[in-house]
Formats: structure tokens, sequence, C-alpha cells
């Protein structure tokens, strides 16, 4: 019975489920145990909210390191402090570069302009977003649903399979639609699965995805995934051709976002080949002498 139980436990999509919902839970929990405490100081609601985020974030993390240190008996080498320092600094300039590019081509085309540049102050709510969407959705896409795929899948189909539930999980938004969609499995799902083959940790995807969404809203007053932030460093108007400009949905519905994210995701997979980072499905491994 102890050996069915095991087996159960430890089998790839038991161990996506299980971590799955232990981390969402302890990250909800977490956010409603923060908004409790802070709701009744006299903090200002900004910075209310950002310091739930940052308590969210942690809590993700931590639950996350615990959880799968204690259930898979391993090392956590996907939050090691290796190169920690040099993997985020890497990822938050790839993902600012990535969103001024994409903003650049709208300015190029006349649909971009500045209406009014705000207090410093007014950068605390993107950066709440920003936080606690690229922790905890890198946590569950890439540090659960990519990597446990990948133990058994590979590496290319647990890419394919993160990035279309990336996507899929962003068709609920406002504004958002099948084509982005499909946009955002392409341009982002894709390009933060290929950071993580080429880093084998989680602070570099973090760190693009945080910049990515973080210059989006807070430094050019974009739209993040159908969604405004009423708060932004730049006031900006945007308007032209939805293919451009990507529509109400925000920049990441323009076909150069896909394309200049595309160009960084086949790069990283280039130099994830050269570095020998691919893993084999297990039925290829199988196949490989010296192998059982």
């Amino acid at each position: 019975m102890k050996s069915y139980l095991k087996t159960f436990f430890h089998f790839p999509l038991t161990k996506i489920i299980v971590g799955l919902f232990v981390c969402i839970a302890a990250s909800n929990v977490g956010g409603m145990l923060s908004r409790k405490i802070l709701s009744s100081t006299d903090i200002d609601s900004d910075l209310q909210n950002l310091v739930s985020a940052i308590f969210v974030a942690a809590i993700a993390l931590i639950v996350y390191f615990l959880m799968f240190k204690f259930y898979e008996k391993r090392e956590i080498a996907e939050l090691s402090k290796k190169n920690i320092v040099r993997d985020l600094a890497i990822g938050i300039v790839l993902g600012a570069v990535l969103q001024s590019l994409t903003i650049f081509v709208i300015y190029l085309f006349g649909g971009y302009e500045i209406v009014a540049i705000n207090p410093v102050w007014f950068l605390i709510l993107p950066l709440t977003f920003a936080l606690t969407s690229a922790i905890v959705e890198e946590i569950l896409l890439r540090g659960i649903i990519f990597r446990i795929s990948e133990e058994k899948l590979g590496s290319y189909i647990a890419l394919l399979i993160s990035a279309a539930l990336f996507g899929a999980l962003h068709l609920g938004n406002p504004n958002s639609s099948v084509t982005a969609g499909i946009g955002l499995a392409i341009q982002a799902g894709l390009l933060l699965g290929a950071a993580y083959i080429y880093s084998r940790n989680l602070w570099f995807p973090i760190a693009v995805h945080f910049a990515w969404n973080f210059s989006q809203s807070a430094i050019y007053g974009a739209a993040v995934s159908g969604k405004n932030i009423s708060k932004t460093l730049i006031t900006s108007n945007i308007e032209g051709a939805q293919w451009y400009t990507g529509g109400s949905f925000g920049p990441e519905g323009s076909i150069q976002a896909t394309l200049f994210c595309s160009i960084a995701t086949v790069v990283l997979l280039m130099l994830s080949h050269k570095k020998g980072h691919f893993v084999s499905p297990y039925w290829k491994r199988k196949a490989e002498p010296g192998t059982e």
C-alpha cells in the first residue's frame, strides 16, 4: 500500500496539482491576512498594497521552497543564490529593452504620446502588480508546471504546454481575445520558459517578467494584458491600428511585441542548446545506452 501511495504522490500530474494548490492557497491566505492587518493601520492605501504584495511574494517563494524540499527530497537549485544578482540584472535589462522596443515602434507610427509626467510615488501601484504577477506566475508556470512536466516530457514539450497555459490563463482578462492569448503564449510563454531553460533558475524569468510588466505600465503608462493602472509615472495616449498598438489589450497584443520576444526566445534557446541545458523526454532517455 505504501509503494502505491508513494507512486501516486510522485506521479508528475499529482505533483503539479498538489504544488499549484498549496502555493495558490498560501498566497491567497497570505494576501487576505496581510490586507486585513494593514487595513487597521494609518498607512497609505498604495503602500498597504505594496507591503501586502511583498508579503505575498515572500510567502509564495518560501512555501514553494519548503514544500518541494520536503516533497521531492532535494536541494531547490532553481532558487539558489548562485549568480542571483547577475540573473536578476540581465533579466531586468532584457525585459525593459523588449518592452521599450515595442513602445518605440508605436512611437515611430505616431501612435504614442506623453500626456503628463507624474510624481515618483505613482510608481508604487504598478510596482505592486508587477511584483506579485512576476513572482507568483513564474513559481506556478515555470517552477511547477514547466519544471515537473520537463522531467518526463522533456524541454520542448514542457515549453509548449507551459506557454499554451500561460496564454490561456490571460483569455479571461479585460479586452482579451483568442488572438491576444495566442500572442501572449508565443511572446511571453515561450520567452519565459526559454529564460528558465537557459538559466536553470527562477530568478531570470522572474526578472524578465517583472521588467516587462513594470516598464509597460509604470514607465510607459500602457495597459498590461488588458488592465489599465490608475497611477503611472507617465500618463500616455496610445492610438492607432491594433496590429502595432495592441488596441485596448495593450502593447502585448501588437505584432512587434511577438516579433521581438520571439527573437529573444530563439537566441536563449540556441544558447541553452549550446550549454547542454535541454532535457530529453523519458522515452528517449530510456533508449539511450547506459540508462534504465
